[in-house]
């Protein structure tokens, strides 16, 4: 592949993700969530288990400072709260509330209908051949902002 089309692949892709990103929140803010793409992918982290800030920055690219803030955020609005961590005393773990629960439902509601678009525009097993392929390219994420 020549650097140009790699170059416009990338483009593509990174257009891509960034619609899905904007058509995603769009979605569940019109669902009546109170949110930013930012929350969104906390969630994905914080979903099933929970996590600490720390592990929460990591997943994110970003300082435990900026993760303690915006865990700070989600708390206020009700999305998640702190809990003592199981295995370490010294630890709060970040876990979602039934509300948090809620807007990722209302996440993957929104999720569908953007990709119900590209099955209109290219055809489902098309669209499932390029699921497949990118998660061949990219197995474990982090599914984090492009800050």
């Amino acid at each position: 592949m020549q650097n140009s089309e790699a170059l416009v692949l990338a483009a593509a892709l990174l257009a891509a993700a960034g619609d899905l990103t904007q058509r995603i929140n769009d979605g569940v803010v019109a669902r009546g969530f109170e949110v930013r793409p930012a929350h969104g992918f906390a969630f994905t982290r914080l979903a099933p288990d929970g996590a600490t800030v720390t592990e929460l920055a990591a997943h994110l690219g970003v300082t435990k400072q900026a993760a303690s803030q915006l865990v700070d955020e989600i708390v206020r609005k009700g999305y998640a709260e702190r809990r003592p961590h199981p295995g370490d005393a010294r630890a709060r773990l970040v876990v979602l509330t039934e509300r948090g629960w809620a807007c990722t439902r209302a996440a993957e509601e929104a999720a569908a209908e953007a990709v119900r678009v590209w099955v209109e525009l290219i055809g489902e097993g098309e669209v499932r051949a390029l699921r497949d392929q990118l998660v061949r390219i990219a197995p474990y994420g982090p599914i984090r902002p492009a800050w």
